[in-house]
């Protein structure tokens, strides 16, 4: 996966996608954790591939997944983790698919300490694929991004 530096179309994070929201408020926490991980790991190679020598984001899903195994976790240590991976997607500099797939590790992180975190790593995955898309196909990228995480979610709830 190559990141497209230079595209700076938009996609609103701010847009309330009606059918993800409702369907995250039905999924138990560790069920939406798993799905925050999985969201932002699909998105971690713009960033790596931007940033190799940067592991914080990567850290963040580390401590999420830390989380998930034993269901404890120490505030520190998950704020620690969010604000880390954010920082790394503000020295990114500009907007583009690493800077957007760090902030998803940040928010999916933040979700081991609140759930409603878990929608933000997916907003945040799904304006990676559009930042690294070529405008012409940004808005259908974001789209199959969002397929694949309804997808995802339905199928980690047992509803297939």
């Amino acid at each position: 996966m190559k990141a497209r530096l230079t595209n700076k179309r938009r996609f609103s994070l701010t847009r309330r996608d009606a059918e993800l929201f409702r369907l995250a408020r039905r999924a138990d926490h560790r069920t939406l954790a798993i799905w925050a991980r999985d969201c932002a790991k699909r998105v971690m190679p713009y960033f790596e591939s931007a940033r190799p020598a940067d592991p914080r984001p990567r850290q963040a899903l580390e401590a999420l997944q830390a989380w998930i195994d034993t269901g404890q976790f120490k505030m520190a240590v998950i704020r620690k983790a969010s604000l880390s991976s954010h920082a790394a997607a503000r020295a990114v500099g500009e907007d583009n698919a690493a800077r957007s797939a760090a902030r998803a590790a940040g928010q999916a992180v933040a979700t081991a300490h609140v759930q409603t975190h878990a929608p933000g790593a997916a907003l945040y995955a799904q304006q990676a694929r559009h930042r690294a898309a070529d405008p012409a196909e940004a808005d259908a990228a974001a789209a199959s991004e969002r397929d694949w995480q309804l997808a995802h979610l339905r199928k980690r709830m047992g509803k297939e």
